[in-house]
């Protein structure tokens, strides 16, 4: 996916071509740092022919291109007289809405309540809550229709609330109006400066990026194409590319983009062509872009940046192509940069043993495994288990596996004296160990686990590393993928 780098051009716009006027130096709110957000030319991606720029939507405040119409939803509301301070709002969204609602909400001195779907990054969940939103976790397997389907959820949360009111990202006419009169306009004016956009490539959610920029480019840039990236198992690719309107969606993990029905705001008149995107592909593509040109984006980014280099090295004459980087990475970080989520998950290869090491997801060998040592406190093996969430560790004399030491047998032997957390770890481990050849069948763990216990497997004397429910659970459902 990456070439060498090439000789970058001058990044200052020519005279002909002035930047916009220099913001002031200190702003009055973190709502004025929203918009203006950069675009890079991308180098070490091959891109075929083409020019690729990535726009930096994550540096806006809340870390994504949501706080856009996080703004411009809330103050259209105010300006109508629908709402006011003090008020309550209610919104249905994968996440980055939310954050950029929740941004705005908190300036402003508004309640939020927010539906998310249960596949939302952890991150994102902190995040909101920190900021003060109320967040309700509801299923992300059920589709619209559904009574536990976010946004239907989000509307009758609305409707039971006195005074609330529903955002409705999904039906709300200035969520395209922000990208209509904002975005668009931005993105061409700071184009201009390279020759002007050929094809923007975008993903789809309540749609309001792409009908505010198929609007705002049939009237100001007509020959731009626009290109969908869409995940796998969402209905839009399928539209755009053969005119047909599924009923039935699949299933993907890229948080915040592909649909299982058309928004009523959307408008995909002017689009043309649609990429479909595994998550696989995805997520690739985002930790791709953090190694080849510094720029750490979220799944959907991945998405996105995987159609435009499909798109861009289909063309045979070049051609100014920008994509969005739609949020930060650092919202992701427990999931698409985390390597053991990668690899639970399928989306990383793994080598192939064709023993119980398949099932080992942090080999010894690979000093991947977290160990404690016979004569470390309590405490600390309590505070590592914590910071890795891990609730049993391997106890190691040297290289030699002397015990194992459950989160239980640390509860155990220090309740009813606290002070018992400074005693060392042999004084609470269990020695009698369930131990399986690396050679074994996958059916003796079964006996194992319904002691209760963790496999260890050895391979002779040498200690290989431990497997639990959910390491059998995870290989399991690698096989069926």
């Amino acid at each position: 996916m990456s070439k060498p780098p090439s000789n970058p051009s001058p990044s200052n716009p020519s005279p002909s071509n002035p930047s916009p006027s220099n913001p002031p130096a200190v702003r009055d709110s973190v709502l004025e740092l929203i918009a203006d957000t950069p675009i890079v030319r991308a180098h070490r991606l091959d891109a075929g022919v083409c020019n690729l720029f990535l726009k930096l939507e994550s540096q806006n405040p809340g870390g994504s291109i949501k706080d856009r119409i996080g703004l411009r939803m809330i103050e259209a509301a105010e300006q109508r007289g629908d709402i006011k301070p003090g008020d309550t709002l209610v919104e249905g969204t994968a996440g980055n809405t939310g954050i950029g609602l929740a941004l705005v909400a908190q300036q402003k001195g508004y309640k939020l309540i927010l539906v998310v779907p249960d596949k939302m990054s952890r991150e994102k969940i902190f995040n909101l809550k920190a900021m003060g939103a109320e967040v309700v976790l509801t299923r992300s397997d059920v589709a619209k229709g559904h009574p536990d389907y976010y946004q239907d959820m989000a509307e009758r949360i609305a409707r039971e609330t006195p005074g609330a009111y529903f955002i409705n990202q999904f039906g709300n006419p200035d969520n395209p109006a922000a990208h209509e009169h904002g975005t668009g306009p931005e993105i061409l004016a700071q184009m201009a400066a390279v020759g002007g956009l050929d094809a923007i490539v975008f993903g789809c959610g309540s749609s309001g990026t792409m009908t505010g920029l198929s609007r705002c480019f049939a009237q100001h840039s007509p020959h731009t194409e626009l290109v969908l990236a869409d995940p796998v198992g969402s209905i839009l690719a399928e539209y755009i590319n053969e005119g047909t309107l599924n009923e039935k969606s699949g299933s993907w993990m890229v948080e915040g983009i592909g649909e299982d029905f058309l928004p009523s705001i959307s408008d995909f008149s002017r689009v043309k062509r649609a990429y479909a995107i595994t998550d696989r592909e995805s997520f690739l593509a985002a930790r791709e872009l953090l190694r080849c040109e510094g720029v750490l984006g979220g799944s959907s980014t991945g998405t996105l940046l995987a159609a435009a280099l499909k798109y861009c090295r289909e063309q045979t004459v070049p051609k100014n192509v920008l994509v969005f980087v739609c949020d930060t990475g650092n919202k992701y970080l427990s999931k698409q940069y985390n390597d053991y989520w990668m690899l639970d998950n399928g989306f990383l290869a793994r080598e192939s043993h064709g023993d119980l090491r398949d099932l080992i997801l942090r080999p010894y060998s690979q000093r991947d495994t977290v160990v404690v040592g016979p004569k470390d406190l309590l405490v600390t093996a309590y505070q590592r288990m914590k910071l890795y969430e891990i609730s049993q560790m391997p106890v190691m004399e040297g290289d030699r596996i002397v015990g194992i030491l459950d989160e239980s047998d640390v509860l155990l032997h220090v309740y009813g004296d606290e002070a018992r957390f400074r005693d060392p770890v042999s004084t609470a481990m269990v020695s009698k160990l369930d131990i399986l050849d690396v050679r074994a069948p996958v059916e003796a763990l079964l006996p194992v686990f319904d002691r209760g216990h963790v496999a260890i497997v050895m391979d002779g004397d040498r200690f290989l590393g431990l497997i639990t429910r959910i390491d059998l659970l995870n290989w399991l459902r690698r096989r069926v993928q």
